[in-house]
């Protein structure tokens, strides 16, 4: 170890990886203002808004496993310079949209490449690497509630900035702003103090073999598809089904951000617990609890205050299934190759933010309503449950032989 990579400790890296975790989740988090206002502007439905939301995430997730794997040849470093500044490329480019296609380009193409290279997969499996196995599942739980931070500071931040500047001067100032993303990078860049491999020497196309043979692998991919599902779909549409409902823009932004904060905790508890106890019993908790929050919540009557207490409860269940599942896959296969399965898992979720915001709008240009998409949701969360029961959780036999049993 060289003498100018020393300062790259484990806490250097958790710091760093959260402050751009709070930056790309949490300005991401407040797309969903912008939907009035862009499509108003544009002169379209709903529906082609959301699709350039759901095209960033089919871009992210798409992304993702290659992303991961060049970080973990390479270090995230160089990951994470190239995503920041496609990240602040792709915000940029939507401020001046002044058609759908430009409108794609900027939201769809280039901001889903930045948060493939510069947010929650490449981000965790770098803090991952760093940290002692039984205290992987905590770390990975900070560095979740630190985007979760960025989601209640910057929400209701960006609809100051749109009541301020409007929609574009509001989108050119939040991607100025994270260009900070790139400078952090020096501090995740390549094999951080304290990082070894565990295990007997496997080759990349082994660990995915290994993976994809795996039954757990496979369920995890399956039910993170649900998770993209609801979060996008909640965090695209929420604000505009309640101004249709009456209810006021300042609410809409409230809400989102009241997810976030409670996200904190859900997402710091669920590392902790994750830390403490069976990690599929968590998840299947989690998505289980999620289906009782919506089903609820589109049940009574809309007012502030049920709004407020939907949107605590489903922030308390947010981003919390990120830390258990990441942890969960580095507890199976080891941190080795952590980027590049997270990143396949990541993409099922992907998959699922695609349908959660396109659906979603589509369904509203053709009904009228948000009813069904809402309902969708519920049925898919009773799968997610279902999924993680049979989840084997226990380390691969490479593992236990080499001792990693956390």
């Amino acid at each position: 170890m060289t003498e100018s990579r020393t300062w790259r400790t484990a806490t250097v890296v958790l710091i760093c990886g959260c402050i751009v975790m709070f930056v790309t989740i949490g300005a991401r988090a407040g797309f969903g203002l912008f939907l009035e206002p862009v499509s108003h502007a544009l002169g379209t439905g709903r529906g082609m808004f959301a699709f350039a939301i759901a095209l960033q995430n089919l871009v992210w997730g798409t992304a993702q496993p290659f992303a991961g794997a060049i970080a973990d040849r390479y270090g995230s470093g160089r990951v994470i310079v190239v995503g920041g500044i496609f990240y602040a490329t792709g915000l940029v480019l939507m401020s001046q949209a002044s058609d759908i296609y430009m409108l794609n380009l900027g939201a769809g193409f280039f901001v889903g490449l930045g948060l493939a290279g510069a947010s929650l997969a490449i981000v965790l499996a770098a803090v991952a690497r760093v940290v002692p196995a039984e205290k992987r599942s905590w770390a990975l739980g900070v560095g979740t509630a630190a985007g979760s931070l960025g989601q209640f500071v910057m929400v209701p931040l960006s609809q100051t900035f749109i009541e301020a500047y409007g929609w574009s001067g509001a989108l050119l100032l939040i991607g100025t702003c994270s260009l900070v993303i790139v400078p952090l990078a020096a501090a995740l860049a390549g094999r951080p103090a304290g990082v070894a491999d565990v295990g007997p020497e496997q080759s990349f196309a082994e660990a995915l073999d290994e993976a994809w043979r795996h039954s757990g692998f496979r369920y995890l991919t399956l039910g993170f598809f649900v998770c993209g599902f609801h979060v996008v779909f909640i965090a695209t549409h929420l604000p505009v089904y309640l101004t249709d409902a009456g209810l006021s823009e300042n609410l809409g932004a409230g809400a989102i951000g009241v997810i976030g904060l409670f996200n904190i905790i859900g997402a710091y508890s669920s590392g902790v617990l994750g830390g403490r106890y069976s990690k599929r019993y968590l998840l299947t908790l989690i998505y289980f609890a999620r289906t009782v929050v919506i089903a609820a919540f589109i049940l009574v009557p809309l007012s502030n205050i049920s709004v407020l207490v939907f949107s605590a409860a489903i922030g308390l269940l947010w981003l919390s299934t990120v830390p258990a599942t990441s942890a969960l896959v580095a507890q199976i296969f080891g941190p080795r190759y952590m980027g590049t399965l997270f990143g396949i898992v990541f993409f099922s979720h992907q998959l699922g933010s695609f349908f959660g915001a396109w659906l979603g709008g589509v369904l509203y240009d053709r009904t009228g309503s948000y009813d069904l998409i809402w309902w969708v949701s519920v049925a898919l969360g009773i799968i997610a449950a279902a999924l993680h029961m049979p989840i084997d959780e226990r380390p691969v036999a490479r593992l236990t032989a080499a001792g990693e049993y956390r």
